[in-house]
Protein backbone atom coordinates (compact mmCIF):
# COMPACT_ATOMS: atom_id res chain seq x y z
CA UNK A 1 0.00 0.00 0.00
CA UNK A 2 1.62 3.31 -1.05
CA UNK A 3 1.77 6.13 1.84
CA UNK A 4 -0.42 8.55 1.63
CA UNK A 5 1.25 11.92 0.14
CA UNK A 6 1.11 14.95 2.03
CA UNK A 7 -1.61 17.22 0.63
CA UNK A 8 -0.07 20.62 -1.86
CA UNK A 9 -1.69 23.24 -3.13
CA UNK A 10 -4.39 22.87 -5.82
CA UNK A 11 -2.03 24.60 -8.47
CA UNK A 12 1.08 22.13 -7.82
CA UNK A 13 -0.92 19.06 -9.44
CA UNK A 14 -0.93 18.05 -12.92
CA UNK A 15 -4.41 18.87 -14.28
CA UNK A 16 -3.89 16.72 -17.52
CA UNK A 17 -2.93 13.80 -15.43
CA UNK A 18 -5.22 14.30 -12.55
CA UNK A 19 -8.02 14.71 -15.55
CA UNK A 20 -6.91 11.24 -16.98
CA UNK A 21 -7.03 9.76 -14.00
CA UNK A 22 -10.09 10.79 -12.66
CA UNK A 23 -11.54 9.07 -16.36
CA UNK A 24 -10.39 5.78 -15.13
CA UNK A 25 -12.29 6.10 -11.69
CA UNK A 26 -15.21 8.24 -12.03
CA UNK A 27 -17.33 6.63 -14.52
CA UNK A 28 -20.59 4.81 -13.25
CA UNK A 29 -20.92 1.31 -10.78
CA UNK A 30 -16.82 1.71 -10.40
CA UNK A 31 -16.67 2.29 -7.49
CA UNK A 32 -19.42 0.32 -6.10
CA UNK A 33 -17.32 -2.88 -8.31
CA UNK A 34 -14.11 -2.52 -6.70
CA UNK A 35 -15.08 -2.33 -3.23
CA UNK A 36 -17.47 -5.33 -4.06
CA UNK A 37 -14.38 -7.17 -5.19
CA UNK A 38 -12.17 -5.75 -2.01
CA UNK A 39 -14.72 -6.82 0.65
CA UNK A 40 -14.95 -10.28 -0.96
CA UNK A 41 -10.96 -10.20 -1.43
CA UNK A 42 -11.69 -12.95 -4.03
CA UNK A 43 -11.97 -13.78 -7.85
CA UNK A 44 -15.58 -13.34 -9.08
CA UNK A 45 -17.71 -13.81 -11.77
CA UNK A 46 -19.44 -11.37 -13.44
CA UNK A 47 -22.83 -12.62 -11.91
CA UNK A 48 -21.66 -13.15 -8.29
CA UNK A 49 -20.86 -9.30 -8.37
CA UNK A 50 -23.51 -8.66 -9.99
CA UNK A 51 -25.30 -10.38 -7.10
CA UNK A 52 -24.04 -8.33 -4.37
CA UNK A 53 -24.98 -4.96 -6.12
CA UNK A 54 -28.96 -5.92 -6.63
CA UNK A 55 -29.51 -2.19 -7.97
CA UNK A 56 -27.25 -2.59 -11.32
CA UNK A 57 -28.24 -4.84 -14.06
CA UNK A 58 -25.87 -8.07 -14.73
CA UNK A 59 -25.10 -6.43 -18.08
CA UNK A 60 -23.74 -3.01 -17.00
CA UNK A 61 -21.74 -5.11 -14.64
CA UNK A 62 -20.32 -6.96 -17.14
CA UNK A 63 -19.63 -3.49 -19.31
CA UNK A 64 -18.13 -2.03 -16.00
CA UNK A 65 -15.67 -4.80 -15.05
CA UNK A 66 -14.49 -5.13 -18.88
CA UNK A 67 -13.77 -1.34 -19.39
CA UNK A 68 -11.89 -1.69 -15.23
CA UNK A 69 -10.11 -4.65 -17.02
CA UNK A 70 -8.62 -2.40 -19.78
CA UNK A 71 -7.43 0.34 -17.72
CA UNK A 72 -5.72 -2.33 -15.31
CA UNK A 73 -8.19 -1.68 -12.07
CA UNK A 74 -8.92 -5.44 -12.26
CA UNK A 75 -7.07 -8.70 -13.36
CA UNK A 76 -8.45 -11.74 -15.13
CA UNK A 77 -7.78 -15.60 -14.74
CA UNK A 78 -8.20 -16.43 -18.51
CA UNK A 79 -10.15 -15.44 -21.71
CA UNK A 80 -13.05 -17.74 -21.67
CA UNK A 81 -16.96 -15.76 -21.08
CA UNK A 82 -17.32 -17.10 -17.45
CA UNK A 83 -13.54 -16.19 -16.11
CA UNK A 84 -13.67 -14.25 -12.55
CA UNK A 85 -12.16 -11.05 -12.26
CA UNK A 86 -10.12 -9.65 -8.99
CA UNK A 87 -8.69 -5.98 -8.05
CA UNK A 88 -5.32 -6.00 -9.47
CA UNK A 89 -1.87 -4.45 -7.48
CA UNK A 90 -3.55 -1.16 -9.01
CA UNK A 91 -7.14 -0.94 -8.25
CA UNK A 92 -6.33 -2.40 -4.71
CA UNK A 93 -3.88 1.07 -4.12
CA UNK A 94 -7.00 3.81 -4.71
CA UNK A 95 -7.68 2.84 -0.91
CA UNK A 96 -5.98 6.46 0.07
CA UNK A 97 -7.77 8.00 -2.83
CA UNK A 98 -11.20 7.02 -1.66
CA UNK A 99 -10.59 7.93 1.38
CA UNK A 100 -9.74 11.22 0.54
CA UNK A 101 -13.00 11.66 -1.46
CA UNK A 102 -14.76 10.09 1.60
CA UNK A 103 -13.35 12.64 3.68
CA UNK A 104 -13.87 15.84 1.48
CA UNK A 105 -17.62 14.90 0.51
CA UNK A 106 -18.54 14.22 4.17
CA UNK A 107 -16.96 17.25 5.35
CA UNK A 108 -18.28 19.86 1.95
CA UNK A 109 -20.87 18.21 0.42
CA UNK A 110 -23.43 16.30 2.14
CA UNK A 111 -24.24 14.88 6.00
CA UNK A 112 -27.05 12.58 4.40
CA UNK A 113 -26.26 9.27 5.35
CA UNK A 114 -25.91 7.07 2.59
CA UNK A 115 -23.39 3.88 1.16
CA UNK A 116 -20.11 5.15 1.06
CA UNK A 117 -19.58 3.87 -2.57
CA UNK A 118 -22.28 5.90 -3.76
CA UNK A 119 -20.84 8.76 -1.53
CA UNK A 120 -17.75 8.60 -3.42
CA UNK A 121 -19.47 8.35 -6.68
CA UNK A 122 -21.25 11.29 -6.10
CA UNK A 123 -17.69 13.23 -5.31
CA UNK A 124 -16.25 11.82 -8.48
CA UNK A 125 -19.10 12.66 -10.62
CA UNK A 126 -18.57 16.35 -10.02
CA UNK A 127 -14.68 16.28 -10.46
CA UNK A 128 -14.56 14.03 -13.51
CA UNK A 129 -15.71 16.34 -15.81
CA UNK A 130 -13.70 17.38 -18.66
CA UNK A 131 -11.13 20.85 -17.68
CA UNK A 132 -12.95 20.75 -14.03
CA UNK A 133 -9.29 20.18 -12.29
CA UNK A 134 -7.84 23.53 -14.92
CA UNK A 135 -10.42 25.56 -14.05
CA UNK A 136 -10.51 25.11 -10.12
CA UNK A 137 -6.51 25.44 -10.53
CA UNK A 138 -6.99 28.93 -12.36
CA UNK A 139 -9.58 29.66 -9.83
CA UNK A 140 -7.28 28.52 -6.62
CA UNK A 141 -4.96 32.22 -7.37
CA UNK A 142 -7.73 33.83 -6.45
CA UNK A 143 -11.23 35.37 -8.08
CA UNK A 144 -11.57 35.61 -11.70
CA UNK A 145 -13.60 37.23 -14.56
CA UNK A 146 -14.85 34.84 -17.14
CA UNK A 147 -12.53 36.33 -20.27
CA UNK A 148 -9.46 35.38 -17.57
CA UNK A 149 -10.65 32.13 -17.15
CA UNK A 150 -11.32 31.18 -20.63
CA UNK A 151 -8.10 32.16 -21.56
CA UNK A 152 -5.77 30.23 -19.31
CA UNK A 153 -7.70 27.14 -19.52
CA UNK A 154 -8.12 27.05 -23.27
CA UNK A 155 -11.77 26.81 -23.69
CA UNK A 156 -14.33 28.65 -26.13
CA UNK A 157 -16.63 30.90 -24.34
CA UNK A 158 -19.67 28.64 -24.68
CA UNK A 159 -17.79 24.91 -23.61
CA UNK A 160 -16.53 27.43 -20.94
CA UNK A 161 -20.10 29.02 -19.53
CA UNK A 162 -21.46 25.19 -19.55
CA UNK A 163 -18.40 24.00 -17.31
CA UNK A 164 -19.34 27.28 -14.86
CA UNK A 165 -22.46 26.42 -14.65
CA UNK A 166 -22.11 22.85 -14.27
CA UNK A 167 -19.40 23.86 -11.39
CA UNK A 168 -21.80 26.32 -9.65
CA UNK A 169 -24.75 23.82 -9.51
CA UNK A 170 -21.92 20.84 -7.98
CA UNK A 171 -20.99 23.43 -5.25
CA UNK A 172 -17.29 23.94 -6.29
CA UNK A 173 -17.92 27.45 -8.21
CA UNK A 174 -19.81 30.87 -7.87
CA UNK A 175 -19.93 34.48 -8.37
CA UNK A 176 -19.37 37.17 -6.34
CA UNK A 177 -21.66 39.21 -7.39
CA UNK A 178 -24.47 39.31 -9.49
CA UNK A 179 -23.56 41.74 -12.01
CA UNK A 180 -22.84 40.12 -15.60
CA UNK A 181 -18.79 40.88 -15.67
CA UNK A 182 -18.61 39.87 -11.76
CA UNK A 183 -15.60 37.66 -11.23
CA UNK A 184 -16.11 33.99 -10.47
CA UNK A 185 -14.26 32.38 -7.05
CA UNK A 186 -13.80 28.97 -5.31
CA UNK A 187 -16.34 27.41 -2.63
CA UNK A 188 -15.36 26.02 0.85
CA UNK A 189 -15.64 23.06 -0.88
CA UNK A 190 -13.75 23.83 -3.75
CA UNK A 191 -10.76 25.49 -1.86
CA UNK A 192 -10.60 22.18 0.05
CA UNK A 193 -9.88 19.92 -3.05
CA UNK A 194 -6.44 19.91 -2.21
CA UNK A 195 -6.01 16.49 -0.91
CA UNK A 196 -8.22 14.91 -2.88
CA UNK A 197 -6.07 16.22 -5.64
CA UNK A 198 -3.09 15.23 -4.30
CA UNK A 199 -3.79 11.56 -3.52
CA UNK A 200 -5.14 11.53 -6.91
CA UNK A 201 -1.84 12.85 -8.81
CA UNK A 202 0.45 10.69 -6.21
CA UNK A 203 -2.24 7.36 -7.58
CA UNK A 204 -1.88 8.04 -11.01
CA UNK A 205 2.35 9.34 -10.53
CA UNK A 206 3.10 5.88 -8.62
CA UNK A 207 1.29 3.80 -11.72
CA UNK A 208 2.83 5.46 -14.56
CA UNK A 209 6.60 5.09 -12.63
CA UNK A 210 5.70 1.40 -12.61
CA UNK A 211 4.71 1.19 -16.26
CA UNK A 212 8.06 3.03 -17.25
CA UNK A 213 10.44 1.74 -15.22
CA UNK A 214 12.52 -1.13 -16.83
CA UNK A 215 12.73 -4.93 -16.22
CA UNK A 216 14.89 -6.74 -14.92
CA UNK A 217 15.82 -9.46 -17.74
CA UNK A 218 18.04 -12.64 -16.85
CA UNK A 219 20.86 -12.74 -19.37
CA UNK A 220 19.35 -15.79 -21.33
CA UNK A 221 16.26 -13.59 -21.97
CA UNK A 222 17.98 -10.27 -23.07
CA UNK A 223 16.71 -10.96 -27.11
CA UNK A 224 13.46 -9.91 -26.01
CA UNK A 225 13.80 -6.77 -24.33
CA UNK A 226 12.67 -4.51 -27.32
CA UNK A 227 9.35 -7.00 -27.55
CA UNK A 228 6.53 -4.42 -28.02
CA UNK A 229 3.23 -4.45 -25.42
CA UNK A 230 -0.11 -3.37 -26.08
CA UNK A 231 -1.38 -1.11 -24.05
CA UNK A 232 -3.55 -3.48 -22.15
CA UNK A 233 -0.82 -5.82 -21.35
CA UNK A 234 1.35 -2.99 -20.34
CA UNK A 235 -0.95 -1.66 -18.09
CA UNK A 236 -1.67 -5.63 -16.46
CA UNK A 237 2.14 -6.37 -16.51
CA UNK A 238 2.97 -2.75 -14.29
CA UNK A 239 -0.24 -3.90 -11.62
CA UNK A 240 1.69 -7.25 -11.46
CA UNK A 241 5.16 -5.83 -10.61
CA UNK A 242 3.10 -3.75 -7.67
CA UNK A 243 2.84 -5.12 -4.06
CA UNK A 244 0.77 -7.65 -3.85
CA UNK A 245 -0.07 -6.56 -0.23
CA UNK A 246 -3.67 -5.52 -0.05
CA UNK A 247 -6.15 -4.49 2.52
CA UNK A 248 -9.39 -6.80 3.41
CA UNK A 249 -11.53 -3.66 2.89
CA UNK A 250 -10.82 -0.32 0.71
CA UNK A 251 -12.63 1.63 3.97
CA UNK A 252 -11.06 0.91 7.32
CA UNK A 253 -12.15 4.05 8.86
CA UNK A 254 -15.63 3.70 7.34
CA UNK A 255 -18.54 4.36 9.70
CA UNK A 256 -21.28 2.14 6.97
CA UNK A 257 -20.52 -1.18 6.44
CA UNK A 258 -20.78 -0.81 2.22
CA UNK A 259 -20.20 -2.45 -0.13
CA UNK A 260 -23.10 -5.27 1.12
CA UNK A 261 -25.91 -2.82 0.92
CA UNK A 262 -29.00 -4.17 3.26
CA UNK A 263 -32.08 -3.45 1.62
CA UNK A 264 -33.35 -0.57 3.48
CA UNK A 265 -30.38 1.44 2.67
CA UNK A 266 -30.18 0.60 -0.71
CA UNK A 267 -34.15 2.09 -1.03
CA UNK A 268 -32.78 5.24 0.84
CA UNK A 269 -29.63 5.71 -1.66
CA UNK A 270 -31.21 4.55 -4.59
CA UNK A 271 -35.42 6.19 -4.28
CA UNK A 272 -37.83 4.91 -6.81
CA UNK A 273 -35.98 1.49 -7.75
CA UNK A 274 -37.97 -1.53 -7.19
CA UNK A 275 -35.29 -3.70 -6.38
Amino acid sequence: MPAQPTAFPIGAVHAQRVEDALARIGPRWTTWSVMTLAEEHRPMRVREVATQLPFINEQSVGKRLATMLADGLVTRDGNHLRAPYQLSPLGESLAPVYRAVSDWSRAHLSQDRMAEAERVEDALRRLDLRHTTAVIQTLDGGPKRFVHITEEVGMDDSWARYRLLRLQADGLVTRTGVRHRDPYALTEAGQALGDVYANVDYWISAAERTATAPHPVAAATRTLVGAPLGADSARTAAALRRSTAAPNVLFSHASQPPPRVSPTLTAQSFPGRGR
